[in-house]
């Protein structure tokens, strides 16, 4: 997720659920979904573990993840579903055919970051990686990915292994690139719905830094749109003993950062949301050298069209302001590197699910954090196939970790958010929650059983 929810759910419980049952057994079905997690997830948790650990270990950036795809082809191939790699490049798909019925699509997100990851655990990231510029980065999947392909692989495990419970068609799809924006239009320009045909509803989950355990997701307007910016400013090289003979691109882009914070506090209105970050600003080699050019990368959310053409309008003016106020021969260059839209939670899809999410787990365990100002492209996948999307979240961190934290008032200090290099979900209950809350969705939209026998797998 580019990004991270902005706050957790305030009223979040701090004593997580536990165990494979369902509290109760309210909302149709629920007897199904408790009889398909009991028989299996005992079984294969350990291996789960095992699996998230190995993918922690091995993290691989966008559109590089050809281990993660391989080893997650391998696991659908186990599974008996008909498995499609390389879609979108790296990518893949796992379909599994098994009556009448209703597409159902679930999605993971498979890239990791180039962070260095300070965990500490013994399964840490010690990977590198190439970064589009070139450039060897540490990678750590500081996000989440591993836990959510696991996650879906585990649920994929427990449908598979119970068909005689539902019909229709069960897709996994397994999407690269996430953290760039670009891996779920990659696999819809690849051609991923003439294969699998349009689904009737797309679900994914992503672990967040709340109690493990629980389960939050908001209706409508979920996640902010976002919209990455490179921001090359050209000024005039010269000795550092020499300003005046200098055109100093670093004073002109350390202008434009502080400028540019006023874009959000002066021109968007108290009732709307916007972020506005420079997150890098590279300029120079030596304390005694004048360079000639500066790089600012810069990060925009919003939720509307017309205020994120506000804020795309007010950086550009600002820069290119800024370039003239300090005498640049050469206007800037302003390039967009990645966009992700708004996801929207369709009404209907999300109140179904949560309905069934809250039979499953208890009234108290889902709740609706509001809109967050993280960004996801899984809505792609929503708005390209014309299905309904639900997206939720998956809380991942230690309950009582998370309560001294808060009774401290020091959550957001101690609790590393994801994309820190601290960030690292606990492995239980976290995988048990993400197996159970994505089975518990996907058989709420698939059509009941029919009590044939299971493919051969």
């Amino acid at each position: 997720m580019d990004s991270t929810p902005s706050e957790p759910p305030h009223d979040a419980p701090h004593n997580a659920p536990s165990g494979t049952q369902p509290t109760s057994p309210a909302g149709p079905g629920a007897r199904t979904v408790a009889s398909v997690v009991r028989r299996r997830l005992g079984e294969i948790r350990s291996g789960l573990e095992e699996l998230y650990k190995d993918l922690h270990s091995h993290p691989e950036l966008s559109f590089a993840e050809t281990r993660t795809a391989s080893v997650v082809a391998g696991e659908l191939e186990r599974l008996g579903f008909q498995v499609r790699t390389g879609v979108g490049r790296t990518g893949v798909v796992g379909v599994l055919r098994n009556g009448e019925g209703p597409t159902v699509l679930l999605r993971a997100d498979i890239d990791a970051l180039p962070v260095r990851e300070q965990t500490g655990l013994p399964y840490a990231s010690a990977s590198t990686g190439t970064d589009p510029d070139g450039k060897q980065v540490p990678v750590a999947h500081a996000c989440g990915h591993d836990m959510h392909i696991t996650c879906l692989l585990g649920a994929l495990d427990l449908l598979a292994g119970d068909t005689d419970q539902w019909s229709g068609t069960l897709v996994g799809v397994f999407q690269p690139a996430e953290e760039v924006g670009g891996g779920a239009r990659a696999m819809v320009d690849d051609g991923l719905f003439e294969e699998i045909g349009d689904p009737d509803v797309v679900l994914g989950q992503h672990v967040a830094p709340f109690p493990a355990g629980l389960l939050a997701c908001h209706p409508g307007p979920a996640l902010a749109a976002s919209d990455g910016l490179r921001v090359r400013m050209f000024g005039k090289g010269a000795h550092g003993s020499r300003p005046e003979s200098a055109v100093d691109p670093v004073v002109m882009g350390a202008s434009t950062v502080l400028r540019l914070q006023t874009v959000v506090s002066r021109e968007i209105a108290a009732s709307d949301t916007a972020v506005l970050t420079v997150g890098a600003f590279h300029s120079g080699t030596k304390d005694n050298v004048i360079p000639d050019e500066a790089e600012l990368l810069i990060n925009i959310r919003t939720y509307t069209e017309d205020v994120r053409a506000t804020v795309l309008a007010a950086v550009e003016r600002i820069v290119k302001a800024e370039a003239s106020a300090a005498g640049a021969a050469r206007e800037p260059e302003i390039t967009p590197v990645s966009a992700f839209p708004v996801l929207v939670n369709d009404e209907e899809a999300a109140a179904r699910t949560v309905a069934a999410l809250r039979g499953h787990f208890g009234e108290q365990a889902v709740l609706d954090p509001g809109p967050a100002t993280a960004s996801e492209d899984c809505g792609v996948l929503g708005t390209e196939s014309g299905a309904p999307v639900c997206y939720w979240y998956v809380g991942g961190c230690d309950p009582e970790i998370y309560r001294a934290a808060e009774q401290s008032g020091t959550t957001p200090r101690d609790i590393p958010s994801n994309h820190s290099p601290f960030f690292a979900p606990l492995i239980q209950p976290t995988v048990d929650t993400g197996v159970r809350a994505m089975t518990v969705a996907a058989l709420t939209w698939l059509g009941r059983g029919h009590g044939h026998a299971p493919p051969p797998r």
